[in-house]
């Protein structure tokens, strides 16, 4: 099986040149990914490439992570409504450092038939100056041409239009294969004839499928914002939580894309999953798969047994301290303690504090009560009278609030 067969059996061939696959067939190939450099760290969105050019590598070629020092102080209006802002050329270039450093978790840069290498375009980039870009390069391109691409015309129909520095995107792209998501298939075919025109040789692309979630939604994003495989920004167990909370009908596509787990593992888990979708085996396999991917096994293993504990209803037994480890990335507030001191504080007016709002009003708090969506320290909570005392929080200094399976609140005991 040819690296080409990989990608089209786990369904990541949107779109490819022609020939592409006999090339994989006959030759070793070296293939690069661009990854913008707009932040000092990628984000989950990310991951789909970042596999890609591991998977090619684990079949022998050599793979390119091409950090866009140089187009990323241009900018890619592919999939953008609107022109983002330019950063600093020093603040791009502190963000080139930093990805180099987080690909090489993925990355094989040392081995010895087929070493993975990162390469920055400002090195080339920089170095042309203007005249010369327009003589070499500009007249090989039709604004004709460049107006056909999706990128562009979609941006000419919008309020902002497009400015003549994002225009000139295209012409910067240009390895005998290059792989992106679906969205830079005008880029890299762009480059593909500025190769042709330029050298008369044959160069190919491969493009695939956009990760979204099974409503359309963008991929990579929780309610508290991005999803970064830095674990500064991200923590391992809000990130484990982030894949743990996968939809049944994303799951089986994300670990057929985003994990090394072979086809019939993946088959056999959405086979448990269609027997006892409650169990959630599919959920906790990709979780445990991808943050191992990214942060490593003990993080994982760390992540994995935590969550364990935040559905368990042995919570109140624990340290405080790991408590606090558990629920660090979950909203909370400090209450006085005497307020739960003599007869305690009743969990109504708890659950509509603005400081908690895990209800909007006193009715709607009763309401969840009788429902059975209220727990406290893990424990359901059905009475509305119910009431709660300094001597039930865990410590005498945590209570966890949880409304439903997952929004959580802790409450601080001061």
């Amino acid at each position: 099986m040819t690296a080409f067969d990989e990608f089209r059996n786990r369904d990541l061939v949107y779109d490819a040149t022609e020939g592409l696959r006999e090339l994989f067939s006959t030759e070793h190939v070296a293939a690069y990914i661009g990854f913008d450099p707009s932040a000092a760290s990628l984000h989950v969105g990310s991951l789909l490439q970042i596999m890609a050019l591991a998977r090619l590598q684990r079949f022998g070629h050599s793979p390119i992570a091409l950090v866009g020092g140089g187009t990323g102080l241009i900018g890619d209006p592919s999939g953008k409504s609107r022109e983002r802002q330019l950063l600093p050329r020093e603040e791009v270039e502190s963000n080139v450092a930093a990805l180099r450093q987080q690909l090489s978790r993925f990355l094989d840069f040392d081995a010895r038939s087929n070493p993975a290498r990162i390469v920055n375009n400002s090195e080339w980039l920089g170095k042309i100056d203007l005249l010369a870009f327009l003589r070499d390069v500009g007249k090989h391109f039709t604004v004709n041409y460049l107006l056909q691409k999706e990128s562009i015309n979609r941006r000419l129909e919008s309020e902002g239009g497009i400015s003549f520095t994002e225009f000139s995107y295209v012409l910067l792209q240009a390895c005998k294969l290059q792989i992106g998501g679906s969205d830079q298939w005008g880029n890299i075919t762009a480059g593909i004839d500025l190769v042709r025109k330029l050298r008369a040789q044959r160069v190919h692309g491969l493009v695939m499928p956009l990760v979204t979630s099974a409503s359309g939604e963008k991929f990579g994003k929780s309610q508290a914002g991005n999803i970064w495989l830095d674990a500064r920004k991200t923590s391992p167990f809000r990130f484990y939580q982030f894949w743990l909370n996968t939809s049944d009908g994303d799951v089986v596509r994300y670990l057929t894309h985003l994990t090394f787990l072979d086809l019939e593992a993946v088959e056999s888990l959405e086979r448990s999953a269609a027997a006892a979708p409650e169990a959630r085996e599919t959920q906790r396999a990709l979780a445990r798969e991808v943050t191992t991917l990214v942060h490593g096994q003990e993080a994982a293993r760390r992540a994995e047994h935590a969550s364990l504990l935040l559905f368990g209803e042995d919570i109140a037994t624990l340290p405080v301290e790991d408590v606090l480890a558990v629920f660090e990335d979950v909203p909370s507030n400090e209450l006085s303690a005497a307020s739960f001191e003599a007869s305690g504080l009743a969990v109504v007016d708890l659950l509509v504090l603005p400081d908690v709002m895990l209800a909007p009003s006193k009715s709607e708090a009763r309401r969840l009560l009788q429902s059975g969506g209220v727990y406290v320290n893990n424990r359901r909570v059905t009475e509305p009278q119910a009431r709660l005392t300094r001597q039930m929080a865990i410590g005498g200094r945590l209570f966890v609030l949880r409304k439903g399976q997952r929004q959580n609140h802790l409450v601080r005991l001061v």
